[in-house]
């Protein structure tokens, strides 16, 4: 009932994690892979390790999550030699996904050119998004630098690549990047990463919660999910068949889930709700999900995806 069918491949559900969460190490990977997630994506990866940002970086709140972690992960060999290692033990027929996020254009290319050259059989994402490395802006934001990176990475990349973009809130915006995106032969976009540069402020100290950027950072949970919706509507109806989208944001309970699949979305990631609830909630999300469409009499999330009606 919940297969999906993403690229060349089919998934036995659409749920996965969002990369930066339950990911950073190969323990982390391993509980993903035996949850029932219907598959998971790496630690975005630079090619050397990173600390990431000073902490307090991550705090809980009650209607979603603020981080500004600022890409720490163990570099791009320790998460590669994982994959190479597992591809074929882990799911072989469905594989998954492993995510770069270079800190600049350069080592984007580099990034990708190591997995080109690898044995590595999955599928590739490259973190276009990330809005929380200080002094450095969103790439995707930069329209013809995204254009400029994109034409340089199909100019050698062989393998099925997707993007992880930011929100954007301008009907422009979506038409302005549709009509890039689909001049290369992109299997998938990610849609959302974090609401950039939001601020949350505890009341009892006077203070902001988290350490770096002076409390600036990304925003997750509920409070993302009108906009990671209509992010996913806006690219599902603007981008070419051939590109999926994977919908992220605000995805806490089997009703989120259908909403974002009715908007168009072929694959879901879950970031606040499994930093909070730990890899047994695919399996409750699995089991909502089913009694909402039975409820509504459907078999397949093929004969709702997508079919968002408008007054």
């Amino acid at each position: 009932m919940l297969t999906t069918k993403f690229g060349e491949f089919t998934y036995d559900n659409p749920f996965m994690n969002a990369s930066g969460v339950h990911c950073m190490t190969t323990t982390d990977l391993e509980e993903l892979a035996a949850s029932e997630a219907g598959s998971f994506v790496t630690k975005s990866a630079t090619l050397a390790p990173r600390e990431g940002n000073p902490e307090p970086r991550y705090v809980d709140l009650a209607l979603g999550s603020i981080n500004s972690m600022g890409l720490p992960n163990k570099g791009l060999d320790y998460y590669l030699n994982f994959a190479l290692e597992k591809q074929e033990a882990i799911a072989p027929e469905a594989p998954f996904f492993f995510s770069v996020a270079g800190m600049s254009v350069e080592e984007n290319i580099e990034l990708l050119r190591k997995i080109e050259a690898s044995n590595f059989r999955g599928i590739t994402e490259l973190n276009l998004s990330c809005p929380n490395v200080p002094g450095k802006p969103q790439v995707a934001y930069d329209f013809p630098l995204t254009e400029q990176i994109l034409e340089q990475v199909f100019s050698f990349f062989t393998k099925p690549l997707g993007v992880k973009l930011p929100p954007y809130f301008d009907l422009a915006h979506f038409d302005q990047m549709a009509e890039i995106l689909n001049k290369f032969s992109l299997t998938y976009i990610n849609s959302i990463n974090s609401i950039g540069n939001g601020l949350y402020i505890d009341p009892e100290t006077e203070a902001v919660v988290i350490k770096p950027k002076e409390g600036f950072g990304g925003i997750g949970g509920e409070y993302v999910k009108p906009t990671a919706l209509a992010n996913v509507r806006a690219f599902a109806t603007r981008l070419k068949p051939e590109i999926n989208v994977i919908g992220t944001g605000g995805i806490r309970s089997g009703q989120d889930a259908f909403e974002h699949l009715l908007c168009g979305a072929t694959m879901l990631q879950i970031g606040t709700e499994l930093q909070k609830e730990g890899p047994a909630i695919f399996a409750r999300l699995k089991k909502e999900l089913t009694e909402i469409m039975t409820a509504k009499g459907y078999t397949s999330i093929d004969e709702f995806r997508g079919k968002l009606r408008s007054l």
